[in-house]
């Protein structure tokens, strides 16, 4: 999910009373935390996103809000890593800019947490740091759009499924990554995710 944060939705200069915004990324895009990862071609914009994954155990069509949270089997740190330039250019020609999201590695995932043991996640602190440096930090109860109004929305549009990780937006602070950086994320309560580039 795009632009779930007020702040990050208005320091990339989008409108912030738009509808949620959804785009894919493909199974195999997702990397495990501690992994090195090589450096994606056709950009010089890496841009590091932390976010809640919800991992679901259900799903369905038209999903009421209110049973949202029946279908959800736990939560994660990942990181929506973008190609900004790449997006931004497709955007600017009005053309699709899933290739700036949807590439190789672009989705780093740590450990999931049942929701049994870690409870609905609505609050609590969520952060990145590079290289030791705090480049988020926010909190998930900044969040527009909470996760049963995520996955009903989502669920208008296409039929969730179990085994599928839904990325929940990301907070202001975005920053570009260079080789040999390494990304620590971090939500109160998970485990954290940490990947280096190469």
């Amino acid at each position: 999910m795009g632009r779930n944060y007020l702040a990050h939705v208005r320091e990339m200069g989008n409108d912030e009373k738009l509808p949620p915004l959804y785009f894919a990324k493909a199974p195999d895009m997702v990397v495990d935390s501690g992994s090195t990862i090589p450096y994606p071609p056709i950009t010089s914009n890496l841009q590091h996103e932390v976010e809640l994954v919800v991992a679901m155990k259900s799903g369905g069509a038209d999903i009421p809000v209110e049973k949202a949270l029946d279908h959800v089997w736990g939560y994660a740190v990942g990181f929506d890593m973008t190609r900004r330039d790449v997006q931004q250019v497709a955007a600017k020609a009005g053309r699709p800019w899933e290739v700036g999201k949807s590439f190789d590695n672009s989705g780093p995932c740590g450990a999931v947490h049942p929701a049994s043991e870690v409870g609905h996640l609505s609050k609590g602190r969520i952060h990145v740091s590079v290289n030791g440096q705090v480049k988020q930090d926010s909190d998930l109860s900044q969040m527009i759009w909470d996760v049963p109004h995520i996955i009903h929305h989502l669920s208008l549009q296409v039929t969730v499924a179990a085994g599928d990780l839904i990325f929940t937006g990301t907070p202001e602070g975005v920053s570009a990554v260079v080789r040999g950086d390494e990304l620590v994320g971090a939500i109160d309560g998970l485990s954290e995710l940490r990947i280096k580039y190469a």
